[in-house]
């Protein structure tokens, strides 16, 4: 039952998931220098399997570790790698604030693609909400000025397969809970990288190690701390919450790389944040 307490732990569950994959994430630009994408997120899964294993039996006992529906959990763990190396490639040549802001568009593709694809109902107040957003992301990329890069398309398409991920969750078992999809996903991404990483293999510098075990590490600690909160509070309350990565984000390009995000990526980040609540304050209403 939803009780005071639990709103409260949820939010800070969040909070702390946010700053667990943004360190995530700042921590993979770091490696990106030297190693592919793919072999990072290769290395970064096996190291988390043991780890989403031991979560997955802890919280949900032997019944979390089987699922009727693998392949549907296989072509999920597709799309997350897929998003991944998208949004790692990308934070190789972008600041990793404007990366990260660009990200949020991933609310209003699942609204696009629920109304279009699933047929769900989206009234006018989304749908101004999805168009105002999309205003936002053009601010971020500027598509035609001068300083408009190629690469800022990447993390909107890490957005678009990020908004299939969350939609193909209507492919799984209802009775898989949250804790087999934390394990399968994570299992799935490794099988899915273990494919292509022979062509991009590099041998592993023994100073880059440490690196490798903290991004498993924040990457699984934040995942389930975030679907730990999603458990407690209602999804209106902290899905909002998620936009603090941005914070975070700022915060690590400033005192790491030294980048300082322009004008306009804080105004279109401003837009698309204000949008995103809109959105997620919206669906929460319409499924209440």
């Amino acid at each position: 039952m939803e009780t005071r307490q639990n709103r409260l732990t949820g939010i800070l569950l969040m909070l702390a998931g946010v700053a667990c994959l943004s360190v995530n994430d700042a921590l993979a630009k770091s490696l990106t220098a030297t190693y592919s994408p793919v072999q990072i997120l290769f290395i970064r899964n096996v190291i988390a399997l043991p780890f989403a294993f031991a979560i997955a039996y802890g919280m949900g006992g032997a019944a979390a570790l089987r699922s009727r529906r693998p392949l549907a959990h296989l072509a999920r763990g597709v799309l997350w790698l897929g998003a991944a190396v998208l949004f790692f490639t990308s934070i190789m040549h972008l600041k990793l604030a404007e990366a990260t802001a660009l990200i949020f568009a991933a609310p209003f593709f699942i609204t696009v693609m629920s109304a279009l694809v699933l047929g769900d109902h989206v009234g006018w107040r989304r749908w101004s909400a999805v168009i105002v957003g999309f205003v936002g992301v053009l601010i971020v990329v500027r598509p035609g000025g001068a300083s408009f890069q190629p690469v800022s398309l990447l993390p909107v398409a890490t957005a678009f397969l990020y908004a299939l991920l969350m939609l193909s969750a209507r492919w799984l078992d209802p009775r898989d809970s949250v804790w087999t999809l934390l394990l399968y996903l994570t299992g799935a991404g490794a099988l899915v990288a273990a494919l292509a990483t022979p062509f991009v293999w590099r041998e592993i510098q023994s100073e880059h190690l440490w690196l490798f075990f903290a991004i498993s590490l924040f990457g699984t600690v934040g995942m389930t701390m975030m679907t730990q909160a999603f458990r407690l509070a209602p999804a209106a309350l902290i899905a909002p919450l998620d936009y603090t990565a941005l914070v975070w984000a700022t915060a690590f390009g400033w005192l790491i790389w030294s980048e300082v995000p322009d004008t306009a990526t804080f105004l279109g980040a401003a837009v698309i944040i204000a949008s995103g609540v809109v959105v997620i304050l919206r669906e929460r209403r319409r499924t209440d």
